[in-house]
């Protein structure tokens, strides 16, 4: 139901916004355009640190440190703005994008055969299609009241341990079906070239989730390393988001 309203949404702005094609202050239709930046995700991973918990436990006496937790990556966002203009002082985009997350932690164990280290990473694929409604606040500075988003999230995961020796152990899980979650935040827009280039930062929470994990060959992660019990929480939310990025954009 959410997909949809935000559809109906996303075509009722787009035929307003042509209605009122010549009131708009980049061109005749606005702008089309591309931008690209720095990308932070906060998020709750409760089955993968129930995961790493355990492991830590399991190898307490001969961890040179424990196993970092997760909940905290960052990445790149590549998008592209269909469509952004200026109406009597009112900013309307509609954009889609592509945006890239990881977070990696890594322990050693040690042993009388020498050391083994252990890596996770986990990485979060998120596709998006959004709008932001905003109003102008001085010639070169805008503020995006609204700024929301459709995501599609798929995740991967790779344990890999580095034994001595020429050989290396290396697992990974990818999440079993992709999942839709959405994102809400506010920002600002700051022209650099008159309307035509602009950095813009953008703050919010995004809500997502990642249940069950699995390998090329149907192994379910499971719980814990001697656990049998499959793992269904691998990410139970999200949470805060920044984005940093530059805008180049194209008179229509």
């Amino acid at each position: 139901m959410l997909v949809v309203k935000f559809v109906l949404l996303f075509c009722f702005l787009m035929i307003s916004a042509n209605a009122n094609a010549q009131t708009f202050g980049f061109g005749c239709l606005g702008l089309v355009g591309g931008y690209g930046g720095f990308s932070y995700q906060q998020y709750n991973p409760q089955g993968l640190n129930d995961y790493i918990q355990s492991f830590n436990t399991n190898h307490s006496d001969s961890l040179s440190s424990p196993m970092g937790k997760f909940g905290k990556a960052q990445g790149y966002r590549f998008g592209i703005n269909f469509f952004r203009a200026n109406v009597k002082g009112f900013i309307l985009t509609t954009k889609g994008f592509y945006q890239n997350l990881t977070e990696k932690n890594q322990t050693s164990i040690n042993s009388a055969a020498g050391n083994a280290t252990v890596i996770n990473q986990l990485q979060l694929t998120n596709w998006g299609l959004g709008i932001d409604l905003g109003t102008t606040i001085t010639d070169a500075l805008s503020w995006k009241v609204i700024d929301a988003a459709l995501l599609y999230t798929t995740a991967s995961f790779t344990n890999t341990t580095n034994s001595p020796g020429p050989s290396s152990v290396i697992n990974k899980y990818n999440s079993e079906n992709p999942s839709f979650g959405y994102s809400v935040g506010t920002g600002f827009i700051l022209d650099i070239i008159d309307q035509y280039v602009s950095l813009e930062g953008t703050a919010g929470y995004t809500f997502f989730s990642v249940s069950k994990m699995k390998s090329a060959d149907g192994t379910e992660l499971t719980v814990s390393q001697n656990s049998n019990v499959s793992m269904k929480n691998f990410v139970s939310n999200g949470g805060f988001n920044a984005v940093v990025q530059l805008n180049v954009g194209f008179p229509l």
